[in-house]
């Protein structure tokens, strides 16, 4: 997915309804004189109105430096549009158009979640290829909702619709497939975060169960064709799983959260509706994924925000003492890994609701192989950054992270070719570098400067070796 990055930090969108002229009594209003002047008046009216509604663009608040061509604005513009009216032909024409792909080899698929971290990233890499994509998002409060706006920007300025709609939706959803007839589905849409559902527990269930359930609904009975679905899995379904590194044929009954609950519980609904209805089903098991545009509540984020802004950072330990260890997994190589598994799916074999033959089900760990103590993670944000981190140390309480994550990705690198390649380092360099220019960050140093230096030397390096 990797995009020039969007300066934008955030936008609102306005909807614009039809107005309703109020019947006037004319004969209260003016004299019968007055008839001539009271039509000339009601005439412009009726034509400004009809201006405002054909040429008034959403509101859309930009921050300073974003720039567009006037033709990217019109389409970006467009395709951001909530003016037009669901299930309208206008309406329609906007969903056939961004789903349509480039060749007739390309694939059309509906990616849920499209505003989010994963799902920008995943569409962006679609398009560029010459996919057809719609994206869906319900813009959750969970995190700031002006950054999920902010690549819905990015990705309309490329020309990808993303609706604002809900997964439980099932009216939209059956419309959307209806109006067009998706090959595969990559089904991102989830309510994240391990310590959340200690606040939140439904928002999980509605999300994570709930919404699976809606969409395997409409794919598997009412879909023509049944596309074949590729879905968020997570490596909290390991849980409490002591044997390393973590393998697709380990054990994944002892959740530690309830996230990694409903993830566990999303794999055996993907069992059903495979076993039911014909349903091709692909689950991805992510690690730890970082890189730019990620998500405001993952450890790496919230680290370089607080360093810079001098806030001091909670580091967890476990209780004898031993680091808290992640296999942190660079975006881009986890785009390769969602592609890989959407190009290798098969078709589903199911009609109607109807199973008309055995179809495929797979799960896949997407990891990077290597686990870094987080401790390490946060030396590098200091050694970027230029500023050292004010730490506490504190025992890893039951809140249902786990102490490590650790993949073993042979699997998927035999049927996916997937191939992890960004180093921490390399890949915090790219995130640092996006952070600070799209939220403007202010430090001590220059961190553009550094960044640039540190990457001179390294070509250097590379050009001497």
């Amino acid at each position: 997915m990797a995009s020039a990055p969007d300066t934008s930090k955030s936008f609102k969108l306005e909807r614009h309804g039809g107005y309703l002229l109020r019947r006037i009594n004319s004969t209260k209003v003016i004299a019968a004189s007055s008839h001539l002047l009271f039509r000339a008046s009601i005439l412009a009216t009726v034509v400004l109105i009809l201006l405002f509604t054909l040429h008034y663009p959403p509101l859309l608040l930009s921050h300073s430096g974003a720039a567009a061509s006037s033709a990217a604005h019109s389409n970006h513009r467009s395709l951001l549009s909530s003016a037009v009216t669901y299930g309208s032909a206008a309406w329609e024409r906007e969903v056939r158009r961004s789903a349509t792909p480039r060749s007739p080899s390309g694939l059309t698929v509906l990616v849920t979640g499209a505003a989010g971290f994963v799902g920008t990233h995943c569409s962006l890499a679609l398009k560029k290829r010459g996919d057809g994509v719609v994206g869906l998002d319900n813009f959750n409060s969970y995190y700031d909702p002006s950054l999920k706006r902010a690549r819905q920007s990015l990705l309309s300025r490329h020309g990808i619709l993303v609706l604002h709609a809900d997964i439980n939706d099932t009216p939209l959803l059956t419309k959307l497939f209806d109006v067009v007839p998706f090959s595969h589905v990559l089904h991102l849409a989830a309510q994240a975060g391990v310590r959340y559902a200690m606040r939140n527990p439904q928002s999980y269930v509605a999300s994570n169960v709930a919404g699976l359930v809606a969409l395997f609904e409409i794919a598997a009975k009412h879909a023509d064709p049944q596309p074949a679905v590729v879905w968020a899995s997570s490596s909290s379904v390991y849980g409490l799983n002591t044997a390393t590194p973590f393998s697709e044929l380990h054990r994944t009954d002892r959740p530690a959260s309830l996230y990694a609950a409903t993830k566990k519980a999303g794999e055996a609904i993907a069992h059903t509706y495979n076993h039911i209805y014909g349903l091709s089903i692909t689950g991805l098991r992510f690690f730890t994924v970082y890189g730019p545009w990620g998500r405001p509540d993952m450890a790496y984020f919230s680290f370089t925000n607080d360093i810079i802004s001098g806030k001091p950072i909670t580091l967890f330990r476990m209780q004898d003492g031993t680091a808290v260890q992640r296999d942190f997994t660079y975006i881009d190589d986890v785009v390769k890994g969602c592609l890989g598994a959407l190009d290798t799916a098969k078709p589903s074999t199911g009609s109607g609701g109807k199973k008309q033959g055995p179809a495929q089900l797979r799960v896949y760990n997407l990891g990077n192989t290597s686990p870094v103590p987080v401790a390490k993670m946060v030396g590098i944000l200091e050694e970027l950054l230029g500023t050292k981190a004010k730490k506490n140390l504190v025992t890893l309480p039951q809140n249902g992270d786990v102490p490590f994550t650790h993949a073993n990705v042979s699997l998927a690198k035999k049927d996916l070719g997937y191939r992890p390649t960004t180093d921490l380092a390399t890949g915090l360099k790219k995130f640092v570098k996006w952070y600070v220019e799209y939220y403007g960050a202010k430090t001590g140093n220059n961190v553009h400067s550094k960044i640039k230096k540190m990457e001179a030397k390294e070509a250097e390096e590379e050009a001497s070796a």
